[in-house]
């Protein structure tokens, strides 16, 4: 049963739709709205089971309540699913019939571009609903969020290879990046322009030969990327790369990377602590994208104030780090704890109001 599903968390609202004309099978999540309308992209993936959309969906949506919350952003979390292969499944009826299933939200739910989505589609999502963000036109539009993102991603790194190699300069610094999507091929520029020496993998052939050529990098296979003797593991593809079967072959002393839930399970990031692995949360990290977009979200866009808010990240992450070597606790622990009682905080406040 849903409600009994481990990753269920007391989500507000848990959405799916059919429309057999264009193929859709879909599911929102939404986790939160304490701090405003639930944001969040929209996924697109070829799931082997509806069992396994759903897990992905809920924990995805808990994670965008956190990691709006610690951007200081006033947005809830929420997050969609499409089920269906992105290179093949397409389809403008596609995402039209998903405009409409968003609109029937009426703003609770506002959605973006994520895994397997781009601008262009949310564009046409955009036909049938104005609940979408990430828009290359209008006048607030702010455009593909990845850059962003990618750029969050590098400034954690930064504050990562900081507290655990003590170096301020990434030179030499060796990182294997997961996945070459939008994020990873720009965290990989940025990596490679501070001198850093890449290891790279995707699953598709293509757009790892395009970062080897551009940047000298050395690519692998998927299935070995975790292992590789790096100093630095950033995942920029799915989640739950970091498992029982994954440890023990991790060789670097640092994770930081864009992937949404990392962690196959909360416990692994004690597992992590104790082999003197520094992970850096990954809705943290990885906030840079919809920080970007809540920009847009707003009515009214700067670039300057988006990046010094993507800037904040580096000094989140080291406040994050400092707080759990005081406490002996798993990073990923102190930043849930963090995350909540700011949610509380903002229940607090609003409970304050209506009184």
């Amino acid at each position: 049963m849903l409600f009994d599903a481990p990753d269920f968390d007391n989500h507000e609202l848990v959405l799916f739709g059919r429309d057999p004309e264009s193929g859709l099978k879909a599911i929102i999540a939404v986790h939160d709205t304490t701090m405003g309308p639930a944001c969040g992209g929209c996924r697109m993936w070829p799931y082997a089971t509806e069992a396994d959309a759903v897990k992905d969906v809920l924990r995805l949506s808990r994670g965008m309540s956190y990691k709006n919350v610690m951007a200081g952003l006033p947005l809830g979390g929420g997050k969609s699913v499409l089920i269906g292969d992105p290179k093949t499944a397409k389809s403008d009826a596609l995402f039209r019939a998903f405009g409409r299933m968003v609109e029937s939200l009426g703003g609770r739910y506002i959605a973006a571009e994520d895994v397997g989505i781009t601008v262009a589609d949310v564009q046409v999502m955009g036909r049938e609903t104005k609940h979408v963000a990430g828009l290359n036109h209008g006048a607030a539009a702010s455009g593909d969020p990845s850059p962003f993102t990618a750029y969050g991603v590098y400034l954690g790194i930064k504050a990562a290879v900081k507290h655990r190699l003590g170096t301020d300069s990434l030179k030499g610094v060796r990182v294997a990046v997961q996945g070459l999507g939008n994020v990873g091929s720009h965290l990989c520029q940025r990596l490679a322009d501070d001198g850093a020496v890449l290891v790279v993998s995707d699953i598709f052939a293509d757009q790892a030969k395009q970062v080897v050529d551009r940047h000298g990098a050395t690519a692998v296979d998927p299935s070995v990327i975790h292992a590789q003797d790096v100093d630095v593991f950033a995942p920029c593809a799915l989640g739950g790369v970091l498992n029982e079967q994954s440890l023990p072959q991790l060789k670097a002393k640092v994770v930081a990377g864009g992937a949404n839930n990392q962690l196959a399970v909360d416990a692994i990031g004690r597992q992590l602590r104790t082999l003197g692995v520094l992970y850096a949360p990954d809705y943290v990290i990885n906030g840079g994208g919809i920080i970007n977009v809540a920009g847009e979200v707003g009515g009214t866009y700067s670039k300057e104030a988006i990046l010094a808010k993507v800037e904040a990240i580096h000094g989140t992450l080291a406040d994050i780090f400092r707080r759990a070597d005081a406490e002996d606790r798993p990073t990923n622990e102190v930043a849930d704890q963090m995350a909540r009682e700011r949610l509380a905080a903002g229940r607090a406040k609003g409970m304050a109001k209506v009184a």
